[in-house]
């Protein structure tokens, strides 16, 4: 017998099908626009129905479109091959895709109505008779379609032609290796071309969900389509398979699609992602507008959001035919697949009871010698093994060492785990058994965690909602859900302040009808500002990322006759005739604006004053009815500009921005004579500039670099527990993407962000490791990063697919700290830690249990390395112990600071001067040991207007201090920087409007703080 070939799905994709037929046969037997065809009659839902007079071609066409279309999946009837006894079925009033022989062509195409008939044979596309004029089959979005024909005509799809460029061979071992290699290659690209025209096909629709109410606003998506392009839309947005794939992105599920959708980004999106901001034209995207021919046709276009740096503009291509250029193209590059072979054992016959059982025992046999001589580190292949023997371990009947398989499986590779299948194992297990496997801690642990997981499976909620206006009044909580489902604004504080806005004279409700009066009146503002077309000689005075935001009506100024035009960073005039440029002032140089008004003739007409630090004359407009919203409008943005400079975080512009644009639209869907009054509740940065100090403390102005906020785009600020910063390296056949130094921040309940720290843009949406709390992260190896959680698992990510195939389940309690020992530059050991006072030490490479210490404490919280000694400090003391957890030297809190600390909270070793420094629970104070003698008396250093040490690290000669502390008599996250020789604080850095709660280094250039959860946010600073 040959030997047996096992492919299992990809890591990084474990809901990927298992491919052995020749993808490119549909390209042979049809032009790439039908092709594109007969996808939209299925991503549409119609009746189809393949002929051939090949038998075996139904089912290979058939197959090849419904890999096509993964990760979508068709949810209808799929019958590849009717008999003739079997054509009733094209009856079915439902949707259907099946397949015929030519032979019965004429019948069917004679019997059944609005059927789609592909003819394989000649590549024909028909329809038959029909119940209407005529069965309306609509055109793939034009740029997709055009980047797949040419992609797919660039593809050498005969076998023949690829030999020209191999030396011939006799060996016939050969020539098939050569063909099965050139398929699946093959295969392999055709795969690339079809993810990404169902990318490029649905990339934009979730710039229109909202994950938490789990909204998808298709009226307004259908409405940022070309028209050309809205009939495909149309009648996919009603289908099934695009209701499955909605439920897919909103439970933000990580498949080949959000893959490749995420690898593809370009960083325009990319920063983006980081701003919460309006969506409006930006002048790149404006300037080529005027240049594209599809945009000259329509109203409504694409919206982009505004960036924060300059995006090159990519050249627009010349329109050929009816068809539409795409301005770039993604190509996605994945590497070989190398395969394992693994021979099975010879079947004897006959096929009896006792033959079959020897089978299974030699091929358990081959599989035990298999893993005892493979190599540790290749984990992928070790699971698959255990994959293997837990099978043929089940059909035995040793369900107990299947189960011990199946655990070593699930914690070698987690993503391949069976997990319907263990369940079903364990709930069929016979009560001896069970009873057996309970007794065994890991195996005990297995069942708890297969069991609960269906349990959390049942309460997953996957419904989708479409947007649509209130009917009756809404109270403030059904107000703030109706407005994030909208899509308008998800900031619960700005939604309240809007709520305040729209109620102002009235009782604390609001009727449908205002709803539906803001509601339009913001859309409409948002569609009109696609129309804005600047000329050339206006656009090359602004950045690339700018976007106009609000227009006047033509005013008369004193720098002439226009319309006063605002964009994220200043004001200028469109002069009207020949349409001008004239720049008014940039927010950042503004010193000075008021409304007053001016005489003329009997009149007094409302005027708005600019006074700019750059220019000597002041701007005059009168403005008229609009004079007041602008002048509330300008000192917004005036007072939003000095808060993200002075805190380096343009996420306050952002803010600023949506503040006035929901003034706006509150002036205009209010009507009444307390429009300005109710406009003015959302002047939220004025009225702090006006109420709070803003000035931000010299040293910290200077210290801080930028500010990023890892929850935009949630609704409440989530506090940032864990920081790891890992750096950048590229080896060979690495993706770009892993060259880059990435941040690991963890959020609440799991929740993990990894941005990239070139340019600080989200580089991975967040995943989630668990549903507890994560308390560390430790890169272990470049490939490997290393979560311990409160749940008390340590999660194994892989740093290139960014998911977690791998856990450790040996600890009992809350993991309170991972670190890694490096011997000779080469990480070779690792050690966590767990709050019953559990110290393990790991094996890197196999991810065995090399040692485990039991401490005499039930309160470790954290655990340094230093001169092969481990020193473990819990909430009472410190505890020093050699590797093998011989004890060395102890230092407990009763005896050296009984009076003033109860308990220790945060611990830092300083190597370099043998010091040991730490911080007590509610205390200010910091308390430094001899790390050689741990009994002699430690120093003491204060630390002024701080309430409490919450995090502390070693970066270069210094210690950085995170605290609790006050500043201008308010509660705010504090940073202090100490001079570890001097023992005198060096820096006071006052960064953040909540406790600092994480920090780390980033190769000790810079240091990264996150804050609590009233805030949210990492701050960069600049380590000298």
């Amino acid at each position: 017998m040959k030997p047996l070939q096992i492919v299992f799905p990809s890591r990084e994709d474990p809901d990927s099908p298992i491919i052995d037929l020749d993808l490119h046969l549909p390209l042979l037997c049809f032009k790439p626009e039908q092709v594109l065809q007969i996808i939209t009659c299925i991503l549409t839902e119609q009746r189809i129905v393949f002929f051939s007079s090949d038998w075996a071609l139904l089912t290979l066409i058939a197959e090849c479109f419904m890999l096509y279309l993964h990760p979508i999946q068709w949810q209808h009837t799929f019958v590849p091959i009717l008999s003739h006894q079997m054509l009733d079925f094209v009856m079915a009033p439902t949707s259907f895709l099946m397949g015929c022989h030519i032979d019965h062509f004429e019948e069917v195409s004679q019997e059944a109505e609005d059927l789609i008939l592909i003819n394989i044979d000649n590549g024909d596309i028909t329809h038959s008779k029909s119940s209407v004029d005529e069965v309306i089959i609509p055109d793939v979005p034009s740029q997709a379609a055009d980047l797949f024909i040419k992609r797919v005509e660039s593809l050498q799809l005969h076998y023949d032609l690829e030999l020209c460029h191999f030396s011939s061979s006799t060996d016939f071992i050969e020539l098939q290796m050569r063909r099965r290699a050139w398929q699946q290659k093959l295969n392999t690209e055709v795969q690339q071309i079809t993810l990404q025209l169902i990318v490029n096909i649905f990339r934009e629709v979730k710039d229109h969900l909202n994950y938490e109410h789990r909204v998808f606003n298709s009226e307004e998506f259908l409405k940022t389509r070309s028209p050309g392009d809205q009939p495909f839309y149309k009648k996919v947005l009603e289908t099934h398979i695009f209701h499955s794939f909605l439920k897919a992105r909103l439970n933000r599920k990580m498949d080949a699609f959000a893959r490749l959708e995420l690898s593809t980004q370009s960083e325009e999106d990319r920063l983006n992602s980081m701003l919460d901001s309006p969506r409006r034209l930006t002048v790149e995207k404006m300037a080529s507008k005027r240049f594209n021919p599809q945009y000259m046709i329509s109203k409504r276009l694409v919206i982009s959001m505004p960036n924060l740096q300059d995006i090159k503009p990519h050249d627009s291509p010349a329109r050929t035919s009816s068809l539409r250029r795409s301005e770039t193209e993604h190509a996605v590059k994945l590497s070989s697949k190398s395969i394992s072979t693994f021979k099975i054992p010879e079947i004897h016959f006959p096929l009896m009871s006792q033959c079959v059982h020897t089978y299974y025992t030699d091929f358990i046999n081959h599989l035990t010698r298999a893993i005892n001589i493979l190599q540790h580190d290749n984990s992928a292949l070790l699971a698959r093994y255990f994959y293997l023997r837990g099978l043929i371990g089940l059909m035995q009947g040793k369900l107990l060492d299947a189960l011990s398989d199946f655990q070593n499986l699930y914690k070698t590779d987690i993503r391949i785990f069976p997990t319907d299948l263990v369940r079903k194992m364990v709930e069929t297990m016979p009560p001896s058994e069970r009873s057996l496997a309970e007794r065994k801690p890991e195996l005990k642990r297995l069942i708890s965690q297969v069991m609960e997981k269906q349990r959390e499976v049942t309460k997953i909620d996957d419904h989708v909602k479409n947007f649509k206006l209130p009917k009756t009044h809404m109270q403030l909580d059904d107000f703030v859900k109706r407005i994030q489902e909208s899509g308008i604004v998800k900031d619960i504080d700005t939604i309240h302040r809007l709520f305040d806005a729209l109620t102002v004279g009235h009782q604390k409700q609001i009727d449908p009808e205002t709803f539906k009066d803001f509601y339009n009146y913001w859309k409409e503002t948002e569609a009109e500002a696609q129309e804005v077309n600047l000329p050339h000689t206006v656009l090359e005075h602004l950045d690339t990322n700018e976007c106009v935001y609000k227009l006047s009506c033509s005013v008369k100024t004193n720098y002439g006759v226009g319309k006063i035009a605002m964009t994220q960073k200043r004001l200028f005039l469109l002069t009207e005739g020949r349409p001008g440029y004239v720049e008014i002032t940039t927010f950042r140089n503004i010193e000075d604006v008021k409304s007053t008004t001016v005489a003329f003739l009997l009149l007094r007409i409302p005027t708005l004053r600019i006074k700019s630090v750059s220019k000597k004359e002041v701007f005059e407009a009168n403005l008229k009815t609009e004079c007041d919203l602008w002048h509330l409008m300008v000192k917004e943005m005036w007072a939003g500009k000095k808060m993200a400079d002075d805190h380096k975080d343009p996420q306050y512009i952002q803010q600023a921005l949506t503040n006035v644009l929901l003034m706006d639209a509150v002036v205009g869907a209010l009507h009444s004579s307390k429009t300005i009054y109710a406009a003015s509740k959302l002047s939220y940065f004025d009225k702090m500039k006006n109420e709070v100090p803003m000035m931000v403390p010299k040293t910290t102005s200077e210290t801080l670099k930028h500010k990023i906020n890892p929850s935009v785009g949630e609704t409440f600020p989530q506090a940032v527990d864990v920081l790891l910063y890992t750096p950048g390296h590229l080896d060979a056949g690495d993706r770009i993407e892993d060259a880059r130094p990435k941040l690991w921040c963890a959020l609440s309940e799991g929740r993990v962000i990894v941005f990239d720290a070139s340019t600080w843009t989200i580089q991975q949406h967040c995943f989630k490791v668990g549903s507890s709390k994560l308390t560390c992260m430790v890169m272990v190896e470049q490939s490997q990063v290393w979560i311990g959680s409160q749940d008390a698992i340590i999660y194994i990510i892989n740093t290139h697919s960014m998911s977690c195939n791998k856990q450790l389940n040996d600890h009992r309690a809350h993991i309170t700290d991972i670190i890694v020992e490096n011997r000779y530059s080469v990480s070779s050991e690792a050690y966590s830690c767990s709050l019953d006072g559990t110290v393990i030490a790991w094996n890197i490479n196999t991810l065995k249990v090399n040692r485990r210490l039991q401490l005499p404490c039930k309160d470790l919280f954290s655990v340094k390395l230093h001169d092969n000694h481990l020193w473990c400090c819990t909430g009472s003391g410190i505890l020093v112990v050699t590797a093998n957890g011989s004890p060395w030297q102890e230092m407990k809190i009763e005896e050296n600071l009984k009076d003033v600390c109860s308990r220790f909270l945060c611990f830092q070793l300083f190597p370099e001067g043998d010091q040991v420094w730490m911080s007590c629970s509610g205390s200010s104070d910091l308390y430094i040991w001899n790390a050689t003698d741990l009994s002699r008396a430690p120093q003491k250093i204060h630390l002024q207007d701080c309430s409490e040490i919450t995090c502390m690290i070693k970066v270069k000669s210094q210690i950085w201090i995170g605290s609790r502390g006050i500043s201008q008599g308010k509660t705010r996250g504090k940073i202090y920087v100490i001079d570890a020789e001097k023992k005198t604080v060096e820096k006071e850095l006052v960064g953040h409007a909540d406790t600092v709660k994480a920090l780390c280094s980033a190769e000790d250039r810079y240091v990264l703080s996150g804050s609590g959860r009233e805030e949210g946010k990492i701050a960069i600073w600049k380590v000298e």
